[in-house]
């Protein structure tokens, strides 16, 4: 059981930089990185050099990010022969013999396809064959690959255990305690202390996934409101960005610093688009906006289905419909009883829970393929509890 449990690392091949949004994969890789070596690889940075090269940064201690650095006049197949050769001399060079591989984007098969880890996970965030039918079939592959595969929600795990038989659903998780530190009065920041009240957030990427043209319709219905949205903009819709006096894109915030925004909030927006690539979208930023205390009306998508029937959230399809939720919730009185139901709501959704499962179920499988199946749930825990201590 020792060497069933041995510490070995974590190949993680995401489509999501490490510095962009702290989401699903840096909660999850951070706390792995507590007991094991993590490399986290990117996607490849296709730029104006001659010379390709990776570049490796000890984001914590553990956890390494690995940016392959590309030549921008060479063929997609050029890349990727180029970026399977960077990633075998990381292997060697980092002494990584063995290790477990972490799928968060399909694509990463072009240049990782020849590595057999010892065990193969996919985590599907989001349901991503949806946008092309390379990813589609990519995908396919991955599903070959894996040994298990996690879900970012029900819905997309509805839909993958028809094509793997060991799937397994994990609604992204939250900080509670970091973000219901917004449901006390904390220092408005300087780049919104200024705006009048209501104000009505938004916490996430600005691109094609929003309806602008709704987002332009509300405000346009309520200019006396405060629209707040933060994250980064797009370049691909930089062009096409409602821009209204009541609309304020106050851009990228530090993970920390976003219960110091939501403080001061009077109710959190998610104005998406119907588009099928983001119909498992955003379960997450819901609850960490019931979780700061605030509420939510949405445009329709498949995760607000478990939050039905609980009074958590307001779903509008149309600019009317999305005024008449915002002004619903922003004349109610705060009540400690719906505090008390998100707090019963969310009390399963800790990031320690969902990764102590995901941990169990690797160990699990490591012991299926080593021949010690089946295992008790008790020895597992213990095995698990003892590698963690080792580490």
């Amino acid at each position: 059981m020792d060497t069933l449990c041995a510490t070995h690392d974590l190949l993680v091949f995401s489509h999501l930089r490490w510095d962009l949004v702290f989401q699903r994969p840096q909660h999850l890789m951070s706390r792995f990185a507590n007991h094991r070596r993590v490399f986290f690889i990117e996607e490849p940075v296709i730029e104006n050099i001659t010379e390709p090269y990776l570049s490796l940064k000890e984001e914590y201690p553990g956890l390494c990010v690995v940016v392959p650095h590309l030549p921008l006049k060479i063929s997609n197949r050029e890349r990727d022969e180029i970026s399977r050769g960077l990633l075998d001399e990381m292997i060697q060079g980092e002494n990584i013999k063995n290790f477990s591989i972490w799928y968060y984007t399909p694509m990463a098969l072009n240049f990782s396809d020849h590595l057999v880890g010892q065990v193969t996970i996919y985590d599907c965030v989001d349901d991503l064959v949806n946008f092309s039918q390379t990813m589609a079939e990519k995908e396919t592959a991955l599903l070959r690959r894996a040994d298990l595969v996690f879900t970012g929600g029900n819905s997309v795990y509805e839909e993958k255990k028809q094509k793997h038989k060991r799937v397994h659903s994990f609604p992204s998780a939250i900080d509670t305690t970091h973000f219901s530190k917004a449901r006390s009065a904390l220092t408005d920041p300087e780049d919104q202390e200024n705006l009048p009240r209501p104000r009505i957030g938004f916490v996430g990427g600005i691109d094609g996934r929003m309806n602008f043209s709704l987002l332009g319709n509300i405000a346009a219905l309520r200019p006396e409101w405060q629209f707040i949205l933060l994250g980064q903009v797009a370049k691909t819709v930089q062009d096409i960005l409602p821009k209204k006096e009541n609309i304020h894109y106050l851009g990228m915030k530090r993970y920390a610093d976003l219960p110091f925004y939501m403080s001061s909030w009077n109710c959190a927006m998610i104005p998406l688009a119907k588009h099928e690539s983001i119909r498992f979208a955003y379960s997450t930023k819901i609850s960490e906006y019931l979780a700061a205390g605030l509420p939510v009306v949405t445009t329709p998508i498949a995760e607000t289905r478990m939050y039905h029937g609980k009074n958590l959230l307001a779903v509008a399809d149309d600019a009317e419909n999305f005024v008449k939720a915002l002004d619903i919730v922003l004349t109610e009185k705060p009540s400690s009883q719906r505090l008390k139901s998100v707090d019963e709501f969310l009390k399963n959704s800790s990031w320690d829970h969902t990764w102590e499962r995901m941990s169990l179920l690797e160990i699990d499988t490591l012991a299926r393929k080593k021949g010690f199946s089946p295992l008790l749930a008790e020895g597992l825990q213990t095995s698990f509890n003892t590698a963690r201590g080792a580490k």
